[in-house]
């Protein structure tokens, strides 16, 4: 099955002409219940800042700015508001923070011979919940905002080697599901993807992708978005 329907978003068209790479600036200091969590310096990332920023354009209809803003522009402001708001403190720094510290696949214990689950890893929670809450994001013509897993980390410092993006296209079979997204890291491309097996959840998944991360992909769910009015719209 391929899902992609006309006017849906396009990175060529509708992502940002420039990549998520920015001068050294102050990090942005967030209070959550892990405490006070620097979401990063912006040398070192705006990633759902963009993503946010990208679909309030598509949803206003409008092409995003293709000229890279400075520091104390109305759209670099803009963009470090949107990172904040995608990381929907507490909620969503918690649902990173727990993923960060699960296993990649189902963990149990054989009792008197049955296999019991003591605890769900990110495979199965990324294939048999996320999943089909973001397929049907895209089956009806929505791009789906991704929080993306990397790390295995107690360390709430390590939250921001996570990753956002945001996925507009898919291709399934019954052995490989390949999720096309928009990475700010990979600017306009339009052939940044990530790919898994679905059948076999409660083991490791390999989560394929060619973005341009340094980290291999744990698993991935579906960050809540709403639209808000973008500057020059």
């Amino acid at each position: 099955m391929v899902n992609g329907k006309p006017g849906s978003f396009l990175p060529s068209r509708d992502g940002f002409a420039f990549i998520n790479a920015w001068p050294s600036e102050p990090a942005v200091a967030v209070d959550t219940p892990l405490g006070t969590i620097n979401i990063g310096n912006a040398a070192a990332g705006l990633c759902g800042g963009m993503v946010f920023a990208a679909l309030d354009y598509w949803h206003a209809g409008i092409s995003p700015p293709a000229t890279r803003p400075g520091p104390g522009e109305p759209l670099y402001q803009y963009i470090v508001q949107r990172l904040i708001n995608s990381w929907h403190v507490p909620a969503g720094v918690l649902q990173y923070y727990q993923w960060m510290n699960l296993p990649n696949g189902d963990t149990g214990s054989n009792l008197l011979g049955r296999q019991i689950t003591i605890e769900r890893g990110l495979s199965w929670r990324t294939i048999e919940t996320q999943w089909p809450q973001i397929k049907a994001d895209l089956d009806s013509g929505t791009p789906a905002a991704l929080g993306v897993v990397t790390v295995a980390s107690a360390n709430p410092a390590d939250l921001g080697v996570n990753h956002q993006v945001l996925a507009y296209r898919y291709d399934a079979s019954a052995s490989q599901v390949t999720v096309h997204v928009y990475d700010p890291n990979r600017g306009q491309a339009d052939g940044i993807y990530i790919s898994f097996d679905p059948r076999a959840p409660e083991q490791p998944t390999k989560f394929a992708n060619n973005m341009d991360i340094a980290e291999p992909v744990r698993g991935f769910f579906r960050n809540a978005y709403a639209p808000a009015t973008p500057p020059g719209s």
